[in-house]
């Protein structure tokens, strides 16, 4: 009887296993070429270049997030829901929309910038100046590089969305770097590395600007381009905070220690930080193929489908995530030793604290997909703004005393921390049982309608 009742809400291997299957192995190749290009920048010009490096890049990614307008995240959601009811209109007017909308704020926070760095220029340190002028050429580029590989997934292409950010983009940056290095006789800086990801940035821009062409189903193509502005509108904003919060999340260590003077510090930071990555991979892959899903069975009031959804990605990720971080944990302090001397040891402490709240929060699954793709954004939004402002501001305040392993606690307990209060929203809005919890036959017999309902997606605020 308990195994019936576990089966019941773990279903076999299925759609999401095969997708994410897919995903995984771009992720997997993709997360490789960035570490090894990561890598290779920091044994060329050293952490504290490399400090710099991430620290532009990391503000570049945040502005990029908020040029895309939310819509890299809403169109998975938007153009499912539209598709299953016909409106093909409304699936054109959106894709328009989200494509000229983000270029143009792209286009006016990168010219904003770069005017500002400009007339900073005399009171920055060196190299500054240079990486901030270039790095703002990444902005619409990204932003435009997101939307049209969300497209590419929202109609259903899951590998051809991802090869060009995942694969592409990191690959020709590793080739730029080595290639840059041999070209100007290893005097390669920040502004260089910085020049090296603009360029590859904007050939993954271009793929994926041909198979975004490519993917458009022609009863899209040919339907004249409908409007819905004020729902779209609506998202904007939470999605908006979302990115730019988990963005912030992602980058809190590197930007605390950077702003403490620390390049160095930062450096190693945001290269240990870029190896932890390779933990949440699973959750990354699942999710590819997790968003589309959900919208589907959100419009169709499909609350079981979702709790069985729920569960299956939490198994692939949490198996994923624990087998990949015991890997990474055998072999990390000779790797931090080989690749960055003495300098490097200091780097395995955080590794290991890092590793632990990233398993923590694979353990409760996608819930801010859930969220976001249930109309429950603004929730997750609010939630994710507070604690990634708390968790900046108190990592600022430590690192005078505690450095980089207190910063690395900091930003372990501030994501545990997020994936908890989600847990309890996913609980109250939808009546799902978040991640692991929902294996249990004793709750699972438990699932009922949700005491707070969300809005199905697209619709005009009906409860479902």
């Amino acid at each position: 009887m308990r195994l019936q009742a576990i089966s019941r809400w773990l279903p076999p291997v299925s759609g999401l296993a095969r997708g994410s299957a897919t995903a995984f192995a771009i992720h997997a190749t993709g997360a490789g070429l960035t570490y090894l290009s990561q890598l290779a920048l920091v044994r060329l010009i050293g952490t504290a270049s490399y400090g710099i490096y991430a620290y532009v890049l990391g503000i570049m990614t945040l502005l990029a997030y908020l040029a895309a307008l939310g819509f890299d995240v809403s169109l998975l959601r938007f153009i499912p829901a539209y598709r299953s009811q016909q409106a093909w209109g409304l699936a054109r007017g959106v894709v328009r929309y989200a494509e000229r909308h983000s270029v143009r704020v792209g286009t006016a926070v990168a010219i904003a910038g770069a005017l500002a760095t400009a007339a900073w220029h005399g009171r920055s340190p060196s190299g500054h100046a240079g990486t901030f002028v270039i790095g703002f050429g990444l902005v619409p580029i990204l932003a435009l590089l997101w939307i049209r590989c969300a497209e590419v997934r929202a109609f259903g292409g899951v590998a051809s969305a991802l090869l060009p950010d995942r694969v592409v983009r990191d690959g020709l940056l590793l080739v730029a770097i080595l290639l840059g290095s041999m070209l100007t006789h290893g005097q390669f800086g920040a502004p260089a590395a910085m020049t090296a990801t603009l360029v590859a940035a904007a050939a993954g821009l271009t793929l994926s600007s041909l198979i975004a062409r490519l993917s458009l189903p022609p009863c899209v193509a040919a339907a004249p381009p409908e409007r819905a502005v004020a729902t779209w509108r609506r998202t904007a904003v939470p999605l908006v905070t979302i990115a730019m919060a988990e963005v912030a999340m992602n980058r809190t260590g590197t930007l605390a220690l950077a702003w403490a003077g620390r390049p160095s510090d930062a450096g190693i930071y945001a290269l240990v930080f870029s190896l932890t990555a390779i933990v949440i991979l699973p959750r990354i892959a699942v999710n590819a193929q997790f968003a589309p899903m959900v919208a589907d069975l959100v419009a169709r009031s499909d609350r079981i489908g979702l709790q069985r959804l729920l569960n299956q990605a939490t198994l692939w990720t949490i198996l994923g995530a624990t087998g990949i971080a015991c890997a990474v944990l055998m072999v990390a302090r000779t790797l931090m030793l080989r690749w960055l001397g003495a300098d490097g040891l200091a780097g395995v402490p955080v590794l290991t604290v890092l590793l632990a709240g990233q398993v923590v929060a694979s353990s409760v699954g996608s819930q801010l997909f859930l969220l976001t793709m249930s109309g429950n954004e603004a929730l997750a939004a609010t939630i994710m703004a507070v604690i990634a402002a708390m968790g900046l501001g108190v990592s600022v305040l430590a690192v005078p005393y505690y450095g980089l392993l207190g910063t690395a606690v900091v930003s372990a307990v501030a994501l545990v921390g997020m994936n908890a209060a989600m847990a309890l929203l996913v609980w109250r809005r939808l009546g799902l049982l978040p991640g692991f919890v929902g294996f249990l036959p004793i709750w699972g017999r438990g699932i009922g309608p949700a005491r707070n309902a969300g809005a199905a997606p697209g619709s005009g605020g009906e409860t479902w």
